[in-house]
């Protein structure tokens, strides 16, 4: 039995940032595939293990399947989200044929277990490394989850397929995730998936576009389903929220068809949104990564992370409760961040949200928790009125 349950009819939907299993993860598993990068700085893989371990101690080689998401799997046992979503943030691939952008992620297939451990019900792949060997990485990707059982969304064999939900029934209803990207977010627009070509569904981030997904979401929903609209946009650094994505936000969740807008790219949290009852996060920051000892924008404190834990309403998806378990990552590893740190970031999202009337504070538990003001024509309280049934 879990220790903080939802409410009868209630469902904990799971969220994070980036996800990165792939480059010096890779090499640090127990199936690692060719090191090789084409880097400016770093020729191999394993120079990101170096670098790691460099600034916090020795890894243990090779990790366990569940090894890096750490204190992570206490949280996901304490808090048992009813879903579990997240963005994974590199290619699945043997392939070596790297495309020409700097910096490229990928990950054996054989490691995929390592994913499986966290109880991912679903991915996002619509984002900037997934395409990073080429449509035959994407390819060799999609069959791999597939392979697995791992449901994705936002990539595809054509534009049809990378812009359908993956779909998680639970309970009598459904949660639907759609993933999307855009060109701001590093997403070159030679990715985007055509007709009968594979790549990512690139969006452009315009009201007129968001209309035009929410018309696709009210066409595939039916009562008591709740979506998800996955995106990855925008900058790496700093807690700016763009007035275009904003704008988009609103109207996927003025649509009604939209209960949760679930932003990332950054590589540290973003500001919080609470409209018309539904939740906006703007940037969910990296979850696992390869980055330690990377030197350069330590004031934003990129180790932390946070699981985010949002309760919505089964019948209308209306937000009642959203916590965040604060995270550390450690030696490729996912630790329970300290009080001084989770507090730090209690603080730095109530600074960045208090825009948006959200504000946060640590709980004698260790979850930080949310609390925000009613506005707009509908309120958390009220919730929104379920879909009608169509006929």
């Amino acid at each position: 039995m879990p220790a903080n349950p939802p409410e009868p009819g209630v469902l904990r939907i799971f969220l994070c940032g980036d996800v990165m299993l792939g480059r010096g993860l890779d090499q640090a598993l127990a199936h690692p595939g060719d090191p090789e990068l084409r880097e400016r700085y770093v020729g191999s893989a394993l120079g990101y293990v170096r670098l790691a371990e460099r600034a916090n101690g020795p890894i243990p080689r090779p990790m366990a399947d569940a090894e890096p998401w750490g204190a992570a799997l206490d949280a996901w046992r304490e808090l048992a989200p009813d879903v579990r979503l997240m963005n994974l943030e590199t290619a699945v691939t043997t392939c070596g044929g790297f495309v020409s952008k700097g910096v490229n992620y990928r990950m054996n297939p054989a490691n995929l277990p390592a994913l499986i451990a966290s109880g991912v019900d679903a991915v996002s792949l619509a984002n900037n490394h997934v395409l990073d060997f080429g449509p035959e990485g994407l390819l060799e990707t999609l069959g791999a989850l597939s392979a697995q059982g791992v449901r994705f969304a936002g990539a595809g064999r054509t534009l049809a397929e990378a812009q359908a939900p993956a779909v998680i029934p639970i309970g009598g209803g459904r949660v639907l995730f759609y993933a999307i990207a855009g060109e701001d977010s590093g997403v070159p627009e030679a990715w985007a998936a055509g007709p009968r070509t594979p790549g990512v569904e690139l969006q452009a981030f315009t009201p007129r576009s968001a209309r035009a997904l929410a018309r696709r979401i009210a066409a595939e929903r039916r009562p008591g389903d709740v979506a998800v609209v996955s995106v990855h946009w925008g900058s790496n650094w700093g807690y700016e929220v763009p007035e275009p994505h904003r704008r988009f936000a609103h109207e996927l969740i003025d649509s009604g068809e939209v209960a949760i807008v679930h932003g990332h790219s950054s590589h540290h949290p973003r500001p919080i949104e609470v409209r018309r009852g539904c939740l906006i996060l703007y940037g969910c920051g990296d979850f696992l990564n390869d980055y330690e000892g990377i030197r350069g924008y330590e004031e934003f404190r990129s180790e932390l992370t946070a699981m985010y834990f949002a309760d919505v309403d089964a019948g209308t998806g209306a937000l009642r409760r959203l916590q965040l378990a604060p995270m550390r990552i450690r030696r490729f590893r996912l630790e329970s961040a300290p009080c001084d740190e989770a507090e730090w970031l209690a603080a730095t999202l109530s600074r960045e949200s208090r825009l948006f009337g959200v504000g946060f504070a640590r709980k004698a538990s260790g979850l930080i928790e949310a609390t925000w003001e009613a506005h707009g024509p509908v309120d958390a309280d009220q919730g929104r009125q379920p879909k009608a049934p169509q006929v």
